[in-house]
């Protein structure tokens, strides 16, 4: 779309919301296109060809107009050879000039139609060379209907009456609000930001801080810049903040900044209590997985007013503070589990999205554990188990779009979350704890020796897991992966009981052999028991109490759970 058209697109929407008022009509819906709406889909021919360098975004945030106003300047450097860039931007804001090297591109060589830019270069470039793309546009981003589920803008109001703003962008992807290639293979090497706020507002964002400047009219800039950020972990939160701080002595030898950034009305010991969970958390994830990947930036909370988001080195926290009985913030805890699954490991393609939700969920029940002992580990399991669905498998084996993974009518939608927990425990209790550590470690960063400075952030499928499994263990565990990931259904286990004793069946969705080995426990006394080829059995004396399983150390269909889900959905219809 040329400039003309989107101006005059643009005065023609403004002359029908006019019109539609004076009639009393209610104004036409004003929405994202249906491509903007979709992340992680393929990347175009021209997105494969380039390096993305870097991003300079300029934005200006008018908290009255609930507008903003920007400009872009994206770095690339061709991988072969190319003749136009093509990065995506919400059609809700115009464009008003497009340039390549400083020179203005004219309206006929460029096109936004559905959130698609294509931008002609004035000259072919060759593999090699390096071009910046400066885009100027202004506008109404996109509301959040529901934020973080479904994303955008949240323009809200504090409690001491000033505007509060953020950004949640994962379902709708980064081209909502900056010009990016909307992928999470679409990582800049380092994205800068400049953020343009009222004076009395504070605007944290992604990396590190670079200083703030002060313009004298009203308006403040706050620059920040952060090294390889997920593309839609890059966020932007005003409000009126205040920022409590510290050091973390990194187990690895660095010292990690750890700030905390909360509305100025909130109860001082809440906010200490909360803060006062930053170590712990920190102290437990790099035991547990490994250096904190963005130390050299900082450990970064701020308090938003939608519940939460992974947004690298300055996550989301919207929990209110609630005290839940489980000794830690569940939403501060999981969302920084993202630092390690989602900003340091990134999927490959949606369709391997649990190894960030189901990696990331799983640090909750062993991080209650690290706490407070194994009960407190085994309740997080068991509520965990109770809402499986378990409808579609966790894994196609195909790409998807985030929703074609997310919407549980046509994906596995939660269960990657708790499902992926679970699968997880149950390859930990069948590895061991030292085997587990080191596949998880290798996953995340790519070696069993992680140190600060030392790796940088990876892509990675399920199938490079179970490699790494594999590699680790000496074994092959496609069984495992095949039976628990690429099944919709749990395995099953049948059991039949004569002649003193226990013969017992794995049966799995697609029918292949499950040799998951199980200990029963017999009057009291755990035996282990090899269930070769899917099938194992154990001696049981006449009259003695059998338990299968007694540690629940294994994901499987259970009638007991299935009878709770069907009595729940029963009582719900009523």
């Amino acid at each position: 779309m040329t400039v003309a058209r989107t101006l005059a697109f643009t005065a023609a929407a403004l002359t029908l919301s006019a019109c539609a008022t004076l009639d009393g009509a209610p104004p036409p819906v004003r929405d994202s296109t249906a491509y903007t709406l979709a992340t992680d889909q393929p990347l175009t021919a021209e997105q494969q060809a380039v390096q993305f360098d870097t991003a300079d975004l300029s934005i200006k945030v008018i908290p009255q107009d609930k507008a903003i106003d920007a400009v872009a300047v994206l770095g690339f450097t061709a991988k072969s050879p190319l003749n136009r860039l093509v990065v995506d931007l919400d059609t809700l804001l115009p464009i008003s000039s497009v340039q390549i090297d400083g020179v203005a591109i004219a309206a006929d060589h460029w096109s936004n139609p559905e959130g698609r830019l294509s931008v002609d270069l004035p000259q072919p470039l060759t593999p090699g060379q390096s071009v910046a793309l400066r885009v100027a546009y202004a506008g109404k981003p996109r509301v959040a209907p529901r934020a973080p589920w479904d994303g955008g803008f949240v323009w809200s109001t504090a409690p001491s009456g000033e505007p509060w703003i953020a950004t949640a962008v994962q379902g709708e992807g980064c081209d909502i609000f900056w010009p990016c290639i909307d992928s999470p293979h679409g990582e800049p090497a380092r994205v800068d930001l400049h953020i343009t706020v009222p004076s009395d507002l504070s605007a944290p964002s992604n990396g590190r801080f670079l200083g703030k400047v002060d313009h004298g009219d009203g308006w403040t800039t706050w620059n920040w810049s952060a090294k390889s950020p997920n593309t839609y972990a890059i966020a932007l939160n005003i409000g009126p903040y205040e920022e409590v701080s510290g050091q973390y002595q990194s187990r690895f030898g660095n010292m990690i900044p750890m700030n905390y950034w909360h509305l100025k009305s909130d109860a001082p010991e809440k906010v200490q209590a909360l803060f006062d969970e930053f170590p712990k958390m920190l102290d437990f994830f790099e035991a547990t997985v490994g250096p904190f990947p963005f130390g050299d930036e900082k450990m970064g909370v701020v308090e938003t007013p939608h519940l939460g988001m992974e947004h690298q080195t300055i996550n989301a926290y919207g929990n209110g503070y609630k005290i839940d009985g489980r000794g830690y913030d569940w939403l501060l805890q999981h969302e920084f589990a993202h630092e390690w699954f989602g900003n340091q490991l990134t999927n490959q393609n949606a369709d391997d999205m649990w190894l960030h939700e189901g990696l990331g969920s799983y640090m909750q029940p062993l991080y209650a554990r690290w706490l407070l002992g194994d009960r407190y580990m085994q309740r997080e399991l068991a509520n965990q188990r109770e809402g499986l669905v378990n409808k579609f498998p966790l894994v196609s084996g195909t790409p998807k779009t985030e929703d074609e993974v997310y919407k549980g009518d046509v994906g596995p939608g939660g269960d990657i979350y708790s499902k992926g927990s679970l699968i997880s425990h149950s390859l930990r209790m069948l590895i061991g704890d030292e085997a587990f550590h080191q596949a998880l470690t290798r996953l995340v960063y790519g070696t069993d020796d992680p140190r600060p400075g030392g790796f940088q952030p990876l892509y990675r499928s399920t199938q490079d897991f179970l490699q790494i499994v594999n590699q680790v263990t000496g074994q092959d565990y496609g069984w495992f992966f095949r039976g628990y990931l690429y099944n919709a259904a749990l395995p099953v286990l049948s059991r039949t009981q004569e002649g003193g004793m226990l013969r017992l069946k794995w049966t799995t969705g697609n029918g292949e052999a499950f040799p998951m080995p199980l200990e029963v426990e017999i009057d009291g006394r755990v035996q282990a028991v090899a269930m070769t080829d899917g099938r194992g059995q154990v001696a049981v004396p006449t009259g003695a109490h059998v338990l299968i399983d007694p540690q629940n150390k294994v994901l499987r269909q259970m009638d007991v759970i299935d009878a709770l889900q069907a009595y729940k959905t029963e009582q719900k219809a009523r």
